[in-house]
C-alpha cells in the first residue's frame, strides 16, 4: 500500500503469529464464514492482502482468490507460502502487485462474490476512494468485509494503561499511534455505515475483534491447545455481544449491495 503503513511494515512482518495477530485473523475468519454466499467456489478479491492469511484460508476451501497489495516484501512472503501449497490451491490464487488506491486499474473486472479489505482503511486519510473501489468490484448478492480501527473505543487502550493524556485526547480525535509506529486513523461505526450507504452498500452485520486481548504485549505468543480454544471462544462470543463488541479494538463490518 502506498500509504502511511509502509514505515511500519517490518514491525508488522515481525509480529505475525503473535497472540494479537492470531486472535485477529481467527476471529475475522470465523465471522466472515457465517456470511459468505452459498456456492462451491466463490470469486474473492482481497484488497491489501499483505501476507495473505485470509486469502490462503479461502483458497484452501476451494475459492478462487485475487490478492492486491503494494508491498513487495509481504507479497514475497505470500508467494513463498503459496509455493508450499498443493497444486490445486496454487492454481486458485492470483496476485496483483500495486497500490490499492489504483484498484480500478489493477483489477478492472468486477463481479466478485466477496471483497475483503482488512486493516487497510486506517492508513488512508480519506477512505472515500478505496470504499468506492470496493463498491465497484462486488457483485450483486455479494459482500464486502471491512476491518477497521474502532473509533468509538479509541480511548480504551490508553485509558486501561493509565495514559490519561492520550485517553482524553482520543475521545475527540480519530487518529492514533499504533504499535508498529505509524499514525493511523480510526472509524466510528455510524460514520462508516453512512459512507458505505453513499456508495450503495448496506451494513448487514458487524462484530468486535480483540475485546480482551488488545492489551497483550506486542510479542506475546498465543497459548496452546485448550487454553487457546477457550480464549478464542470468549473473544468470539464477546465480538458478537453488546456491550463488549462496542469496546473492541477493531470493528469488523459485513456490507452488501443495497
Amino acid at each position: 500500500m502506498a500509504t502511511s503503513f509502509t514505515p511500519g511494515e517490518e514491525r508488522w512482518r515481525g509480529r505475525l503469529g503473535t497472540l494479537r495477530q492470531v486472535v485477529r485473523q481467527e476471529l475475522v475468519a470465523r465471522q466472515l464464514a457465517a456470511h459468505l454466499p452459498g456456492g462451491p467456489a466463490l470469486r474473492v478479491l482481497d484488497v491489501g492482502c499483505g501476507q495473505g492469511t485470509q486469502l490462503l484460508r479461502l483458497a484452501r476451501l476451494g475459492h478462487h482468490v485475487t490478492g492486491v497489495d503494494a508491498s513487495a516484501a509481504l507479497l514475497a512472503d505470500l508467494t513463498a507460502a503459496i509455493e508450499e501449497e498443493p497444486a490445486e490451491v496454487r492454481e486458485r490464487v492470483r496476485i496483483v502487485h500495486g497500490d490499492v488506491a489504483q484498484l480500478a486499474d489493477l483489477v478492472p473486472d468486477a463481479g466478485f462474490d466477496a471483497v475483503l479489505c482488512h486493516g487497510v482503511l486506517m492508513y488512508f486519510e480519506d477512505p472515500g476512494p478505496p470504499l468506492a473501489g470496493l463498491a465497484r468490484t462486488v457483485a450483486p448478492g455479494g459482500l464486502v468485509s471491512l476491518l477497521v480501527r474502532n473509533g468509538d473505543a479509541l480511548a480504551m487502550r490508553p485509558g486501561l494503561q493509565g495514559d490519561w493524556e492520550t485517553a482524553e485526547a482520543a475521545f475527540d480525535r480519530m487518529s492514533y499511534g499504533n504499535r508498529i509506529g505509524v499514525i493511523a486513523r480510526a472509524d466510528r461505526l455510524t460514520d462508516l455505515t453512512a459512507a458505505l450507504a453513499e456508495r450503495g452498500l448496506a451494513v448487514r452485520a458487524w462484530y468486535g475483534v480483540r475485546v480482551f486481548t488488545d492489551l497483550a504485549a506486542s510479542d506475546a505468543p498465543p497459548p496452546e491447545g485448550a487454553e487457546l480454544d477457550s480464549l478464542l471462544a470468549c473473544e468470539e462470543r464477546a465480538g458478537r455481544t453488546d456491550p463488549y463488541r462496542r469496546v473492541a479494538a477493531l470493528t469488523h463490518v459485513i456490507a452488501a449491495p443495497a
